[in-house]
């Protein structure tokens, strides 16, 4: 398939597949006889992973340098892991984070519901949500 094809299949641009060739995410490109890249279907799993570890905030050297132990071969398994286990503990961060923010946001929304019910008002600067989530993390860290 021709690059543009692989865009529309990867939901990539054109510009984005030409520079993930020439910084090495995407490797043994060839090209007919007119200079066009031809790109191989199974290439479309190897750039759904790596929207994937981009998508999780894997830093673009970290992807390239998987990219060249994949290259390598299964000589490199342990290393790609270990690239994979590093960037997992990242993400297992960002989804407490996350978590976090989702409980804040839980909590504000509630107040809402709570203020609306009882007909009372919300001072503009209360953030009540903020302090309750914050009471219960501390609370479930001293148990």
């Amino acid at each position: 398939m021709f690059i543009g094809e692989l865009s529309k299949q990867t939901k990539l641009s054109i510009d984005t597949l030409r520079y993930y060739e020439k910084i090495g995410l995407i490797a043994n490109v060839t090209r007919d006889r007119g200079g066009r890249r031809v790109y191989d279907e199974s290439l479309i799993a190897w750039i759904e992973f790596v929207k994937v570890l981009k998508a999780t905030g894997m830093p673009l050297k970290h992807m390239v340098d998987y990219a060249q132990l994949r290259q390598q071969g299964p000589q490199t398994t342990q290393d790609r892991m270990s690239i994979l286990q590093d960037h997992f503990q990242h993400i297992q961060t960002q989804l407490a984070h996350l978590q976090t923010c989702h409980d804040l946001v839980e909590a504000k929304i509630n107040t809402y519901a709570q203020a609306l019910a009882d007909g009372s008002n919300i001072p503009i600067g209360s953030c009540n949500a903020f302090t309750a989530t914050n009471e219960e993390k501390t609370n479930e860290h001293s148990s």
